[in-house]
C-alpha cells in the first residue's frame, strides 16, 4: 500500500490535503503553518527550476509552485487523488497534464527526475518504505526533501486529544513510526544529510545523492 496522505473524518493531520489548508482550526492552522515554513525555506535553499512532489496528495504544493514560476509536476498511486488535483489545477489555470498516477516504487531516473523531489507524509503509509527510498535515490540527481510524522510526539499528541487509544494514538493507516533519529539513519542508508527540521509534529529532511 502507499498514500499521499489525507485528512480523517475526525480532522486529523495526515498528509497534504486541501481540506487542512482550508481549516478553521487555529491549532491545526498553526502546526500547518510551521510546516509550510519548514518545506518553503528548504525548497527555497534548493533553488529547484524543477519539481516533482512524489505523494502530491490533491496537489495543493504543485499548484503553489507553478504560481510561483516554478516546473512543478505531482504524482500520486490513486487516480481518484489526482483527478483531483487535476481538478484542483484547471480551477488555478494551471495545466492538469502535470499531475499523473504513478506509484513510488515505479518511479525511474529518465522519466521522473526533477531538480528537487518532494516527498512529505508518504513514507509512514508504505509497508516497504526501503524500496521507496530505493526508488527516490535513482530518481534524485540534485536534491530530496522528506517528511515524516515525528514519533513518540505524533501518537502522544493523538492521545492527548482522546484520538485512536486503542492502538496507542497510531493513526490509521500509519504503517512505520520513526523518532527523528530513527528516520535520519534511516535515510542517512541512501542519501547524503544536508539539514534536519522539526516542525512540530514532523521530522523534515534535506538530502543531497550520496557522494561515493
Amino acid at each position: 500500500m502507499q498514500g499521499a496522505g489525507g485528512l480523517a473524518e475526525d480532522g486529523v493531520i495526515i498528509g497534504n490535503t486541501l481540506d487542512k489548508y482550508g481549516s478553521c482550526n487555529p491549532i491545526v492552522r498553526r502546526i500547518i503553518e510551521g510546516f509550510d515554513q519548514s518545506l518553503s525555506q528548504l525548497v527555497a535553499t534548493a533553488n529547484p527550476r524543477s519539481i516533482h512532489e512524489v505523494g502530491c496528495g490533491e496537489g495543493y504544493w504543485v499548484v503553489k509552485w507553478c504560481n510561483e514560476g516554478i516546473d512543478a509536476r505531482g504524482s500520486d498511486f490513486s487516480e481518484k487523488v489526482i483527478a483531483m488535483a487535476q481538478s484542483h489545477a484547471s480551477a488555478s489555470a494551471i495545466d492538469n497534464n502535470r499531475f499523473f498516477v504513478r506509484s513510488i516504487y515505479e518511479l525511474e531516473a529518465d522519466r521522473d527526475a526533477a531538480d528537487l523531489i518532494v516527498c512529505c507524509e508518504v513514507l509512514e503509509h508504505l509497508e516497504e518504505p526501503e524500496k521507496a527510498l530505493e526508488a527516490l535515490a535513482r530518481t534524485t540527481k540534485k536534491d530530496l526533501i522528506i517528511s515524516v510524522p515525528r514519533e513518540p510526539l505524533w501518537c502522544a499528541l493523538n492521545m492527548a486529544r482522546g484520538k485512536y487509544w486503542s492502538s496507542f494514538g497510531n493513526t490509521p493507516g500509519h504503517l512505520q513510526n520513526w523518532s527523528k533519529s530513527g528516520i535520519v539513519k534511516l535515510a542517512s542508508r541512501y542519501f547524503d544529510i544536508e539539514r534536519v527540521l522539526s516542525p512540530l509534529p514532523w521530522t523534515m529532511i534535506h538530502c543531497k545523492p550520496k557522494s561515493n
